[in-house]
């Protein structure tokens, strides 16, 4: 039962993460300098730093819980 919570946490935290990731590539296209965007999609960490700089607060802060969150499950599901 404890790998099903676990398992459902993960696939939930990791869909939140991708969501928002893009979430802010859209905006970032949408705003100049427009290869930010497509720039943010390959070098991961640029997309919250871009966000926290356009002042994008509550996307930063999604996007750095949601790592956080993925990160530590997926270190409690190796255990």
């Amino acid at each position: 039962m404890r790998d099903g919570w676990l398992l459902t946490l993960l696939v939930g935290s990791f869909a939140v993460l991708v969501t928002t990731h893009l979430a802010i590539a859209v905006r970032l296209v949408l705003h100049p300098p427009r290869r930010r965007g497509a720039l943010a999609l390959l070098v991961v960490p640029l997309a919250p730093y871009w966000a926290r700089a356009r002042g994008w607060r509550r996307l930063f802060w999604l996007w750095c819980g949601a790592a956080l969150c993925y990160a530590a499950l997926l270190a409690l599901a190796q255990r």
